[in-house]
């Protein structure tokens, strides 16, 4: 046990300091006019851990599902201050992806948006019987309303339950990429260093007012500590949509906003996109997926040197490396194709198979160490002791280190592409096709061929009005790339599909060519 003499800050310690100062500032706002000061998002966070602490059998673990509502970051605090461990349901999943989450995290409690899932909530009880108590974020229905029972307790100062750094607050699902998903442990000292990250190396403006777009009860509440740290407001949008977000920027004079690359590019790319006045934006931080250097480009050219870059993943959360806004040089094709510098609180080492460092400019595995990563995966010793071989966090992308110090990821490793005994990176490949004026989007993978193993083929979205013949794009990469990286395939499609988080789906994809 650490000794309460040396023991670090826990993640409900920062939380409670930033909501007890200045307490009549407005720290959120709703795209239909309610707005929530400090003191009243503590008090609602005091009350409903309050009802969390009274409910018999004591809830342990905790799901919510729930779209952007003023209640959520009050909600998912509480759960943390109630100390029960809790994890996000996307709200664009499916009943059995939420049934696995509940028998795989051991889920007692079902917190819920009654105004979009009821029914969800309704087949979940039903579904699964683990389920001891349901709780609605609204109106009682198949569960009891949090307002009420919460309505029934006096706000106090906020009650800090005793913890260790080393305790897990709350439980990340994986995307699933390779198989079922993960449940990532988020300890108390991962979610500190993440925001002293945030304070110490992202670049805020002097005046934070931050869009919220994306889901509050995942990426959307990522920065929430930060931003009531340095006393800034939140903006939040019922999920992204380009006009209504950039009708949100110029109404309310944002200042900063997170987004996917996705994101971005449907912004520029929408037929309204030079309507609204932008200029108050001073910084966008992106991530969560590549940004083809061509386009990363073009959005600087028209928005201004206003992009900040973090690199993560949810075993280690948002920041193990960064590009701050003057490091993104535009006429730099390969910087504007990096990940940046990691940041002071990573160790950070590029390793081969055999886990020994690879020379500058060779591909090698980007591998971590420090306080910012996970606890392990949930019941999964196995890939826990994988993930963490040899003593570093094995992330499963593979970069090179520039003379200059930045890393560039060229691809996951299990995306890789093996043709004919080569090594072929993707990113690298769609970099040069997106390079192509006539083209938005693409995405490459490695589909099966008898003669070399895997077969490079190209999925290409055009920008409207405009075509490309597959031989020209081909052209192109044998001209940039050699023989080996050309694709052997072009498919042009309308759009290439996306996760629930916005990145390109590789996995549905590949599925395509499975046979």
């Amino acid at each position: 046990m650490t000794s309460a003499l040396h023991r670090p800050a826990l993640i409900t310690e920062l939380v409670a300091q930033s909501l007890n100062r200045d307490t009549d500032r407005v720290v959120m706002v709703l795209s239909d006019g309610q707005t929530q000061t400090a003191k009243e998002m503590r008090d609602l966070v005091s009350q409903y851990q309050q009802a969390f602490n009274a409910m018999q059998p004591k809830p342990l673990r905790a799901a919510v599902i729930a779209k952007n509502r003023v209640e959520v970051p009050a909600v998912m605090t509480a759960l943390t201050f109630a100390g029960i461990v809790s994890t996000t349901l996307h709200p664009m999943g499916a009943i059995n992806d939420y049934l696995y989450v509940i028998e795989d995290a051991e889920i007692d409690l079902l917190v819920y948006d009654d105004e979009h899932f009821e029914a969800t909530a309704a087949e979940l009880k039903r579904l699964a019987p683990r389920l001891t108590h349901l709780i609605a974020i609204g109106k009682a229905g198949v569960g009891q309303s949090i307002g009420e029972l919460g309505a029934g307790y006096t706000p106090t100062a906020l009650d800090i339950p005793a913890a260790e750094p080393e305790t897990v607050a709350r439980i990340a699902y994986s995307g699933g990429t390779t198989g079922k998903p993960k449940g990532i442990m988020v300890t108390h000292r991962t979610m500190v260093t993440s925001t002293m990250i945030q304070l110490t190396e992202w670049e805020w403006p002097a005046e934070i007012r931050h869009l919220i777009c994306a889901p509050l009860s995942h990426s959307g509440a990522a920065v929430l500590t930060s931003v009531l740290l340095k006393g800034g407001a939140m903006v939040v949008v019922p999920g992204f949509e380009p006009v209504a977000v950039m009708q949100a920027i110029e109404k309310h004079r944002i200042t900063s906003v997170l987004m996917v690359p996705t994101m971005v590019l449907a912004l520029l790319d929408h037929p309204r996109f030079g309507e609204f006045d932008l200029s108050s934006l001073e910084v966008i931080f992106y991530g969560a997926s590549a940004f083809p250097a061509a386009r990363l480009k073009e959005a600087i050219e028209k928005l201004g040197p206003i992009f900040f870059q973090f690199y993560g993943q949810s075993e280690a959360p948002m920041s193990v490396t960064v590009m701050r806004r003057a490091e993104h040089l535009p006429d730099d094709p390969l910087r504007l194709a990096s990940c940046g510098q990691p940041t002071p609180w990573s160790r950070v080492v590029l390793m081969d198979d055999a886990m020994n460092p690879v020379p500058d400019g060779e591909p090698g595995e980007i591998c971590v160490q420090g306080p910012l990563l996970m606890g392990g995966y949930l019941n999964k010793p196995e890939e826990t002791e994988t993930v963490f071989a040899g003593g570093w966090l094995h992330t499963g992308d593979v970069a090179i280190k520039g003379p200059d110090g930045f890393l560039r990821i060229v691809d996951r490793k299990k995306d890789m592409i093996v043709t004919g005994g080569f090594n072929v990176f993707a990113r690298e490949v769609e970099d040069v096709l997106v390079s192509h004026p006539a083209v938005r989007h693409a995405a490459v993978i490695g589909i099966p061929d008898t003669k070399w193993g895997e077969m490079v083929h190209a999925v290409v979205v055009t920008v409207p009005g405009q075509t490309v013949d597959a031989a020209e794009l081909i052209a192109l990469v044998r001209s940039r790339k050699g023989a080996v990286q050309a694709p052997k395939s072009v498919e042009f499609v309308d759009a290439i599909p996306l996760s629930a988080v916005g990145k390109p789906d590789k996995k549905v994809l590949r599925a395509r060519y499975a046979g």
